[in-house]
């Protein structure tokens, strides 16, 4: 409590000092709220179709209560465009976003569902068309649950991760192309050597590698930062240590800056246990 009485003492001798600041009100537009009979609960970005409509996922809802895809226009017209059935079909719980391809379909992932009960990876055109292009199946040394989306690379392939499966069950880093030609990059083994259960999405770098990092596995069982090459050459960049220095168990994606470091969050640790905001370099340097 004095703490708290400290903290206010402070906020108001600055407003006496230095005035009132004014702070222009930013007008929020609610588009449209999910009744769940056209989607519920969505968790993934948007992304714009060069038609000017976004389009979307819900892990949750839709027709058979196993996620949706859907596109809206800025002026809130929604439209689901299709609904999951899961088991045997087109696969349940589309966490991760869309990516649209250079061919103008729309690619992504389902964390469930699918021949396997595995989930899947699906392609959609514009109109809600949707084809299966794999089913994962962790008795073939596949991964599983694909939890984030896809990225496209420069060599027209789409990667992404699985959070579980592979040959050591902690997850893997694959590629498949718009013909539904699968391939496994790399099965991760976790610690204390090596990274485990990306959630997140790779980003491709301006040197053509995959950036990603993992909230488990590594030296300190805390997470990792990873690096892969399109032929599936794994590195591990960093590994989290937590408090009091670093943070640890990241959950987010690496973004890469214009100074050709890349950045992201943890969700724990760091100097006050309530996670970061860290920077990394292409060399491996490391600094918050």
């Amino acid at each position: 409590m004095h703490f708290g009485k400290r903290n206010l003492l402070a906020i108001m001798a600055a407003v006496i000092t230095i005035g009132c600041v004014t702070v222009s009100a930013q007008t929020l537009t609610t588009l449209h709220s999910f009744n769940g009979g056209d989607g519920r609960s969505p968790e993934a970005t948007l992304v714009q179709d060069s038609d000017g409509n976004f389009y979307g996922t819900t892990p949750l809802g839709g027709a058979q209560a196993k996620g949706t895809v859907f596109k809206i226009d800025a002026a809130g017209t929604l439209t689901t465009l299709h609904s999951f059935t899961g088991f045997p079909g087109d696969g349940a719980a589309p966490v991760g976003g869309l990516v649209q391809g250079s061919d103008g379909n729309f690619y992504g992932t389902t964390a469930s569902g699918g021949a396997f009960f595995q989930g899947t990876i699906f392609q959609m055109t514009s109109s809600g068309a949707i084809t299966v292009l794999h089913s994962f199946n962790s008795f073939f040394g596949e991964g599983a649950v694909p939890i984030a989306g896809l990225v496209q690379g420069n060599d027209g392939n789409f990667y992404g991760t699985t959070a579980l499966g592979g040959t050591h069950f902690q997850g893997t880093v694959f590629k498949i192309d718009a013909a539904g030609n699968f391939t496994t990059l790399h099965s991760f083994s976790g610690s204390p050597t090596e990274s485990a259960n990306p959630i997140a999405g790779l980003v491709q770098g301006s040197d053509g590698n995959f950036y990603g990092t993992t909230p488990s596995g590594g030296e300190h069982f805390q997470g990792t930062v990873f690096r892969i090459t399109a032929a599936g050459d794994l590195a591990v960049l960093h590994s989290f240590s937590g408090y009091p220095a670093e943070g640890g168990v990241p959950f987010a994606a690496l973004v890469q800056g214009n100074d050709g470091n890349s950045y992201s969050t943890t969700a724990v640790g760091g100097a006050h246990f309530r996670g970061t905001i860290f920077a990394i370099g292409a060399g491996t340097v490391f600094s918050f």
